[in-house]
């Protein structure tokens, strides 16, 4: 029987180490933390109180978290590491007042670790601030050329004074940043603003200090347009006569929640009076979409409505909930969807 020579052996035995160890590391790398769900943050952004992190949920089997918040603007950018903010709670100081806030967690296991970050919080109160409660909220179409307007919410004690600044966000209604000199109870709806979301800051004021809280989000800005023809005879623009039957229009007023129920309110116009359908979806990240159909009596070319409903429990839970509205006139014709926004932290 031939015998290996103990050089050619060995080599063959590392060759096959070196296999396996290669094995493990592609393994491994396949095995890091990988962020299912972004991590929340619960309490009051108020200076003295105390704010938790969640740390998320993740896949491949976390054995420890770790924890770092960041003091960003008011609209949730430029964000900072905060030194001493490395624990799973903090609590908010003075120098943090009028700023939002933010955590990034880090899961890591033992093979390897992956970081994931929070929604920003409003801008933190100061510690004597009136309280919220009732959030401001939008009137208004989010249509190019129309006007939308903030109402104040209701506050105790009652302000001396408020402030706003208005806020242009992505269409999903996140990454807002405020809009240079937008700083009026009304906003008057930019070419610049179409295919964006918007909503606004607005600051309470009292003697003992400030809170700021921020509306939901419009939604998604439309353009709208006219179509014109010119005759050659007289050489002047008209426009084209609107036909005689057109579809309905919605306005999404307010959406609030009060324990289980939510409530919203929207005002419908339409040229011709008689029964409208409603159609209400409601939407969440990860959760399949659940639509009600109601009816209503137009008895004017606009009347204002309210209705409430207890959404499913996977709609209850933490995280952004989306509820759409569109109405449908007799002969069909649909108007444009409208979407408010709750966030439950």
């Amino acid at each position: 029987m031939r015998r290996w020579p103990k050089l050619a052996l060995l080599a063959v035995l590392a060759l096959a180490v070196g296999g396996a160890l290669a094995g493990v590391a592609v393994a491994r790398s396949s095995s890091v933390p990988q962020n299912t769900s972004p991590p929340t943050i619960s309490g009051t952004p108020k200076e003295g109180s105390t704010l938790t992190a969640s740390d998320g949920t993740w896949a491949n089997t976390p054995t420890s978290f770790a924890y770092q918040w960041q003091r960003c603007n008011s609209a949730g950018a430029g964000c900072g590491d905060i030194t001493a903010g490395t624990s799973k709670t903090y609590s908010p100081t003075s120098g943090d007042v009028g700023h939002a806030l933010r955590v990034t967690v880090t899961a890591s296991n033992a093979d390897g670790k992956a970081s994931a970050t929070s929604e920003p919080t409003d801008p933190v109160a100061s510690q004597n601030g009136p309280t919220n409660t009732v959030r401001p909220a939008l009137s208004g179409s989010a249509v190019v050329g129309d006007t939308l307007r903030v109402s104040n919410g209701s506050w105790t004690p009652a302000p001396t004074s408020y402030s706003r600044q208005w806020q242009r966000c992505g269409s999903d209604g996140t990454a807002c940043a405020n809009i240079s000199g937008a700083n009026g109870q009304t906003y008057g709806v930019r070419s610049t603003d179409a295919g964006h979301r918007l909503r606004a800051l607005v600051t309470a004021r009292t003697s003992g200090g400030a809170t700021t809280v921020a509306t939901s989000a419009s939604a998604v800005v439309t353009s709208t347009t006219t179509t014109t023809t010119v005759t050659t005879t007289t050489t002047t623009t008209t426009t084209t006569p609107p036909p005689s039957n057109r579809a309905p229009a919605l306005t999404f007023i307010s959406l609030r929640r009060n324990g289980a129920k939510v409530f919203a309110r929207f005002r419908i116009c339409d040229d011709r009076i008689g029964r409208i359908r409603v159609t209400e979806r409601d939407n969440k990240n990860r959760v399949l979409s659940v639509t009600r159909h109601w009816s209503v009596t137009l008895n004017n070319s606009c009347a204002v409505y309210s209705k409430s409903w207890i959404p499913g429990k996977a709609f209850r839970t933490k995280g952004r909930y989306v509820v759409t509205l569109r109405a449908i006139d007799a002969q069909g014709h649909l108007s444009l969807l409208r979407s408010r926004a709750l966030v439950k932290r």
